[in-house]
């Protein structure tokens, strides 16, 4: 699958006249609880010539692709990442810090990890986090429960103690976030990892109350704690430079 992934990635490349800087592999497979059936979730940061960007005028700055193979690729341009990055956006910092590449040109992570982490503002970032950890919880509030829902609320929670005591952007790999787990509950996850590996994204599993609750109570908890967290520092005049610098690789 991967060398179809390249493929694809290089024709858009030629058809759409860009160059694509990375590519990575996000969604379940990169979090580290994929199904079997689960979709190839394709993103990347491409750029445009450097005439592109002398136009006056408002530009598209996204591509999208659907494969009949399930191959779903979402990119964004160069200036628009700049203008994510900005906002510490969560997505784009996950794609920054990501592990399972498909395309990845080193010179340009090498320039934009120290301004990611700059940029990183871990209230911003909690508050993307806990968000999505509300939604999930809600949907696993009942005695059947899809256990990519349970996996996403799990995923999100970590995240967002991570940020609190670790002050730093969560790993992409929720594997790496499973310390953060007293011993009962890690226990019940790792068996539940096994199921969700056998299991399609379908499938519904009997709810346990016992992990329900500690995800309530993680959540109360880094809702008060998010309140006092603090904001993230861009230099743009700094980031400007780089971007001309990314322009010229």
């Amino acid at each position: 699958m991967k060398t179809k992934i390249i493929d694809k990635l290089e024709s858009l490349e030629k058809e759409k006249n860009i160059k694509i800087l990375l590519a990575i592999e996000s969604g379940s497979r990169s979090w580290g609880f994929a199904s079997p059936d689960s979709d190839y979730d394709i993103r990347f940061i491409y750029k445009n010539p450097t005439d592109w960007y002398l136009s006056p005028w408002e530009k598209k700055d996204t591509l999208e692709f659907m494969t009949e193979d399930d191959l779903d690729g979402s990119g964004w341009d160069l200036k628009k990442v700049f203008q994510l990055l900005l906002k510490s956006n969560v997505p784009l910092l996950e794609h920054l810090y990501s592990y399972i590449f498909y395309v990845k040109n080193d010179k340009f992570l090498e320039l934009m990890k120290p301004l990611a982490k700059n940029a990183f503002s871990p209230i911003s970032v909690v508050f993307h986090y806990l968000s999505m950890s509300k939604k999930y919880l809600e949907s696993c509030n009942k005695n059947e429960v899809k256990l990519k829902d349970y996996f996403y609320c799990l995923r999100t929670t970590l995240a967002c103690k991570w940020v609190i005591e670790k002050d730093s952007f969560p790993p992409v790999n929720f594997h790496e976030m499973l310390d953060l787990l007293q011993n009962e509950i890690l226990e019940k996850v790792n068996k539940l990892l096994v199921l969700k590996s056998e299991n399609g994204e379908k499938y519904y599993h009997p709810n346990d109350w016992e992990l329900f609750d500690y995800l309530k109570n993680e959540i109360e908890i880094i809702s008060e704690k998010a309140k006092s967290l603090s904001a993230g520092s861009f230099d743009k005049i700094e980031a400007e430079k780089v971007f001309v610098e990314i322009l010229n690789l």
